[in-house]
């Protein structure tokens, strides 16, 4: 959430961030409104109190001269019900106030592309150069339904639709790519791996900014108030809350867990398959950085999301997002995006941002400075990377001319020395071989 003091001193600034994001700007008017009078009903209360403190000194010294004190007493109490009155009305601008801060997205970093939504989003380059196919490729769920790795009818029956199911070599296939992307994080980048709940509560949800404004599109446990994590984020991040950090800076997290979000996008070719759904496993990493260092930090973050897809040999872009297409909490966002043959089309698997003190003010995450001056950090997160579409990617990628799919050097040893998919022969059960 943004400083109140910000946006107080500095509300041409935050007002101009809120336009480039397309932000409703009642949303900024109401916050100063009720900023305004927050700061009345203080001053009011604080100057009724003062004179309460003085009349009741009065009364004693009264006393002792031997005069009546009634009428001064009566003030007393007048001045006690009109601190009681205010202290009432103070309480419930506060938490409009609160609630009003809450809704307002952070201010977008001043070097991001201006614009209202994706079309303005920026390439800032491309790595890897497209396969060349000698045959017409297939997408991935013709590819799958080939391997017999994917039973997407019998998912929907058990479930819904959105709802994904692997089998055999796919499930295998998915369990590699989590243990490929954990152990380069680890071992290579230097993140502590972290398993945790896969539901959280709503002041988890607050803190990293889903809610209140994302609220429809999480899975809520109304009787227990939890929620179905939409990405390892959110816990992680709270990991920290309500806490001053004890440890050196910058602390690095790494998490695999499902994730599970309503939203799916529209119908047709955009949730054929797995391209768009409702429960999908992601590995996460979260930086706490100083303030100083975050934006050097975002930049090395992008690395270790890359490191994922250059390990396995994929064509990718990099697309820094525009002030309109940026998420709720974050000031600057790269997204990086595999080229799918098979669906003709760039597919996002990553999104890296650097959300600032955003969402450490929501979560109170502080650290101690140079100084030993008590500070906010700033937090990051990045998908290392999401799996169904990076799925996808591989498959289609990796497809041959014989229904077989080669797969990326890097996964061999973590599927047990196998280096293709292929379909299942006669007599063959469930999940296609190895």
């Amino acid at each position: 959430m943004l400083d109140i003091k910000r946006i107080r001193e500095k509300t041409d600034e935050v007002r101009e961030g809120l336009r480039r994001r397309g932000a409703d700007p009642v949303l900024l008017e109401t916050v100063l409104e009720l900023d305004r009078q927050r700061r009345a009903l203080l001053a009011s209360a604080e100057e009724k109190k003062n004179r309460r403190n003085a009349t009741s000194k009065e009364i004693g010294a009264a006393r002792k001269r031997g005069e009546d004190t009634a009428q001064v007493q009566a003030e007393v109490r007048t001045l006690g019900d009109q601190i009681t009155a205010l202290d009432e009305q103070l309480r419930v601008v506060e938490a409009d106030l609160q609630a009003a801060v809450l809704r307002i997205p952070n201010v977008p970093c001043a070097t991001i592309p201006t614009g209202t939504d994706a079309a303005a989003n920026r390439v800032a380059r491309v790595e890897g150069q497209p396969r060349t196919f000698s045959f017409a490729p297939q997408d991935h769920v013709t590819l799958a339904e080939r391997l017999g790795i994917m039973d997407l009818p019998r998912a929907t029956r058990m479930t819904g639709s959105g709802f994904p199911l692997l089998l055999g070599a796919g499930a295998r296939l998915q369990r590699a790519l989590i243990q490929y992307m954990l152990d380069l994080h680890t071992q290579k980048h230097g993140y502590t791996e972290m398993l945790p709940p896969f539901v959280v509560n709503s002041a988890s949800m607050c803190g990293t900014g889903q809610l209140p404004k994302m609220a429809d599109d999480m899975y809520h446990c109304e009787k227990d108030d939890l929620w179905l994590i939409p990405t390892a984020e959110v816990p992680v991040t709270n990991y920290f809350r309500e806490e001053i950090l004890d440890r050196p800076l910058p602390v690095l997290l790494t998490a695999y867990t499902p994730c599970f979000r309503r939203e799916a996008g529209s119908a047709g070719k955009e949730t054929r398959g797995i391209l768009r759904v409702h429960q999908f496993d992601k590995v996460e990493m979260v930086k706490f950085v100083a303030p100083e260092t975050s934006y050097q930090e975002l930049e090395s973050l992008l690395g270790h999301a890359e490191d994922v897809l250059r390990g396995l040999g994929l064509h990718y872009r990099i697309l820094e997002l525009c002030s309109g297409d940026i998420s709720f909490a974050a000031a600057k966002c790269y997204d990086i995006e595999l080229w799918a043959p098979g669906h003709n089309g760039w597919l996002e698997v990553s999104s890296c941002s650097n959300f600032e003190d955003f969402q450490a003010r929501r979560a109170n995450i502080r650290y101690r400075d140079a100084e030993k001056k008590v500070q906010f950090v700033h937090t990051l997160n990045g998908s290392g990377v999401a799996l169904p579409r990076l799925m996808i990617a591989l498959l289609e990628n990796g497809q041959q001319e014989d229904g077989s799919v080669l797969l990326p050097p890097a996964l061999v040893p973590y599927m047990g020395g196998v280096e293709r998919l292929v379909p299942p022969g006669a007599g063959e059960v469930i999940g296609g071989k190895c």
